[in-house]
């Protein structure tokens, strides 16, 4: 068991991390994240937005409150990776590695996140 919490704070914390960092780029160095979304062929009224949830998953996923927001924020990590990397492919700007580790630290993240604290079971009553 130590070694499955080990696991998933590493690759909890990393994959945090990494989005926080994301979403600081987009606030700090808007110029340079723009021109990124530009060239990808996005939107660029999405970068503050975008960074807003950057910034609000890390935080839902480790207060770990409410278990449909934590699995929203996993499954937006998801979308956003899956969607950034083949961006960067089809436009092949060599720029697909954080994406690239945004899914792996993802993917552990959850996998782990369900042998350390147990499945999800969620009991609906009707009164």
């Amino acid at each position: 068991m130590k070694k499955d919490k080990t696991i998933y704070w590493v690759s909890t914390i990393l994959l945090c991390l990494l989005f926080i960092m994301g979403a600081m780029m987009y606030l700090f160095n808007y110029p340079r994240a723009e021109s990124f979304f530009i060239s990808l062929g996005f939107p660029t009224w999405i970068i503050y937005p975008l960074a807003a949830l950057k910034i609000i998953a890390p935080i839902v996923i480790l207060v770990r409150k409410s278990l449909f927001l934590k699995e929203l924020a996993y499954a937006g990590f998801i979308f956003d990776a899956l969607l950034a990397l083949v961006a960067h492919l089809m436009v092949r700007d060599d720029e697909y590695m954080f994406a690239i580790l945004a899914l792996i630290f993802t993917v552990v993240s959850w996998v782990y996140d369900r042998k350390v604290f147990g499945k999800l079971t969620q009991q609906f009553t009707v009164h």
